[in-house]
Formats: structure tokens, C-alpha cells, sequence
């Protein structure tokens, strides 16, 4: 199974990251990836809670995921399909000097057989573009703004 592994810094506490995080709704603001994130389950977010998501990259498509691990504010654990990978990927949250150490873990399997050879040939472009998305995911927290369009 292809893993990898992206570790930012965010200038803001542990607790107001984690707050953000666990509300996958707000993956659209911080990920060009995702058009739209809605929450499928009642109550509060937290372990259990389900979520639907629309991809419009590489292309169109509707993904499942749902919070395996909620751990206030140092983890955070979601599993589900992203694109042609059953995904499991957690947020460890650490304290750091001026704010919180975001270590992301990413472990993707193919949904298909197929795909399987392919699966390491993707993996460090997919990498790349996690690592743009959790700048982009700090330019938010820190300034409340996203990055400029286009720079990451």
C-alpha cells in the first residue's frame, strides 16, 4: 500500500487547527481538489461522523469518507475513497515553537487491481499536491485568507 508523509507548521494553537480540520466541510476552502463537502450524518463532528465530497480532479466524482479517530486537538483520523484509492489519512497535531506541528499520513490502496502497478508511479505527484493543499491550508488559519490562486 503507497504512503507517504507531509509535516507543516501553522502559526495559530493546536486547538483552533484541529477545530478547523475536523469540520470536513471546510476541506473546499483549502482544497483545489474539492468542489463541495457535506456532512451525512446527525450531531456534532467527531468519530462516526460521515461526509460526502465532490472531486473535480483528476475528474468529476462523488467520495464517502467518514472520521475514524477524534482525538481533541492532537488527532484526527479519516477514512474513505479519494479519487481511485480507499484512503486513510490522519492529522497528528503537535505543539511546535509559534504554533502547532501538522504532521499529515496519507495510505492509499487502489480500488482496483489495475491500478495496483500504477499506485507507486502516483504517489509522489499526489504528495506534491497534498503538500499544496496544507500550505494553502496554513496561509488560511494564519492570515484567514486563502492563498492567492495559481501560487502554493
Amino acid at each position: 500500500m503507497p504512503t507517504f508523509q507531509n509535516t507543516i507548521t501553522i502559526a495559530c494553537p493546536a486547538e483552533e487547527v484541529f477545530a478547523f480540520l475536523a469540520d470536513l466541510r471546510n476541506i473546499p476552502k483549502w482544497n483545489y481538489a474539492i468542489e463541495r463537502t457535506v456532512q451525512t450524518s446527525p450531531g456534532p463532528a467527531g468519530a462516526g461522523a460521515s461526509y460526502r465530497q465532490t472531486r473535480t480532479i483528476p475528474r468529476r466524482s462523488e467520495e464517502n469518507l467518514q472520521v475514524t479517530a477524534f482525538e481533541p486537538p492532537s488527532r484526527l483520523t479519516v477514512n474513505g475513497q479519494l479519487g481511485p484509492f480507499r484512503a486513510t489519512t490522519s492529522y497528528l497535531l503537535q505543539p511546535a515553537a509559534g504554533g502547532t506541528r501538522l504532521t499529515n499520513d496519507v495510505e492509499l490502496e487502489p480500488v482496483s487491481a489495475l491500478l495496483r502497478p500504477v499506485g507507486p508511479l502516483v504517489v509522489p505527484r499526489i504528495k506534491e499536491a497534498v503538500a499544496g493543499n496544507l500550505s494553502t491550508l496554513k496561509q488560511l488559519l494564519e492570515t484567514g485568507r486563502p492563498a492567492a490562486e495559481g501560487g502554493q
